[in-house]
């Protein structure tokens, strides 16, 4: 069993080697070496491209990826609960210092974790095959006995969940740099789901997938859910749903239909988290607790959008909060051809002349309370001032009429982490 999946993995990285030799160097996603980590990776895949590699090189390359338990041991102080940084879906995850000096993270697949295997190769599989700045390095990993784990770049401040949701922990987190990891998050999914070899979709995007490192650039992470599309596939049905519980898709939680616009969804979820420090599942509203998406529909409808704002947030960009959450309810729109791909996306947060359409009604996460309001429309993203306008809406109790067209009914689910 052991010696099978390393030759999976062997396999698994020799192919990826031949993809990186069949690149031109200019599309290289490093090309410069004052980047330490970007370096690192620049430098193995260069290795990889020299004119004098041959199956020999294959083969110490690809056993540079396997790092021997009692390695990982030693480096983690055996595994303590000091060098314990949490836990995930997988198992818990364990600072440890390699005899190098180097930081690594080290994730432990639980003896017992369901679907535990298949999730490892996944992401060894996939993450063998990109690099970006914005998605987690990944080391390598163990393979000994029942003994499984993956090996990553240390990054110090953990994760992003770690401060949003955490009253004073969150006041470090001015607004310009929850913009920034906002902006982060998004060139990490447009490269996922455009620029990556083939398209990737993550399915589990939520605040503790969400890494920072030393500065606090994000770096998404935990890959054992993603789906790669080969070729132009842009979506598929599936009975086999996964991922985390009010971040999910509906058109996908409910009727198994997966594509890029799920994980826009996801990421709509977690950017109205990031500019409110609210768990999406934490709201109180007249003493009746709605989940953030209805709440900030329901703020939007009542033209008080900036009432979403963290309260932790003394100074802000006015233009640029009311953006994000407009922004955050465009990708959680009910109707799944509405939300903007990650090319709008990212347009939409780089330009200083977009002006963002008005958003429907949200996904059945969103479900608000009944209520008919005059309310505000789009805003206009400028250097100097929020527009707004007057339109009427009342919000629906029931969305489901969006999805009637996915007839794929779901025998099984997982509601995952």
């Amino acid at each position: 069993m052991e010696e099978t999946m390393k030759g999976q993995i062997r396999t698994i990285f020799s192919l990826a080697l031949l993809f990186w030799r069949q690149l031109d160097r200019s599309v290289l996603l490093y090309p410069r070496h004052d980047d330490l980590i970007g370096a690192i990776s620049y430098k193995k895949l260069k290795a990889a491209n020299s004119a004098g590699a041959d199956k020999a090189d294959d083969e110490d390359v690809s056993t540079d990826i396997f790092f021997e338990l009692n390695t990982l041991q030693i480096a983690t102080n055996f595994f303590s609960e000091a060098n314990k940084l949490g836990n995930g879906g997988f198992g818990p995850v364990y600072k440890g210092l390699m005899p190098n000096g180097q930081q690594v993270a080290v994730k432990k697949l639980s003896i017992d974790s369901r679907q535990g295997v298949k999730q490892f190769s996944n992401e060894v599989k996939l993450l063998l095959r990109i690099q970006h700045r914005n998605l987690v390095i990944l080391l390598g990993c163990c393979v000994e006995g029942p003994e499984k784990m993956l090996v990553y770049e240390y990054l110090p401040n953990r994760s992003l969940d770690y401060f949003i949701f955490d009253k004073k922990k969150s006041r470090s987190l001015d607004w310009t740099t929850r913009f920034h990891i906002i902006t982060g998050i998004v060139k990490g999914l447009l490269y996922l789901h455009e620029e990556a070899p083939s398209r990737i979709i993550h399915r589990d995007i939520k605040a503790s997938n969400i890494l920072l490192d030393e500065k606090l650039n994000p770096k998404i992470s935990d890959f054992g859910l993603a789906r790669l599309f080969p070729g132009e596939d842009t979506h598929l049905n599936t009975f086999r749903i996964a991922g985390t519980h009010g971040y999910m898709a509906p058109e996908y939680a409910i009727h198994g239909y997966l594509s890029v616009k799920s994980d826009i969804f996801s990421f709509g979820i977690l950017v109205l988290e990031i500019v409110s420090g609210r768990k999406n599942h934490d709201v109180q509203l007249g003493g009746q607790q709605i989940d953030l998406l209805g709440y900030a529909w329901l703020l939007y409808q009542e033209g008080k959008i900036l009432e979403l704002v963290d309260q932790s947030l003394t100074k802000y960009n006015v233009d640029e909060a009311a953006m994000c959450i407009q922004l955050g309810l465009l990708c959680c729109q009910a109707s799944v051809t509405d939300r903007p791909d990650m090319n709008t996306t990212h347009l939409m947060l780089s330009s200083d002349s977009f002006t963002l359409p008005k958003p429907g009604k949200p996904g059945i996460h969103g479900r608000a309370p009944r209520r008919t309001t005059t309310s505000t429309s789009g805003f206009t993203k400028t250097n100097t001032s929020t527009q707004s306008g007057v339109t009427k809406a009342s919000t629906s109790n029931s969305l489901m009429e969006d999805y009637s067209r996915n007839s794929i009914s779901v025998s099984s689910f997982d509601e995952g982490r």
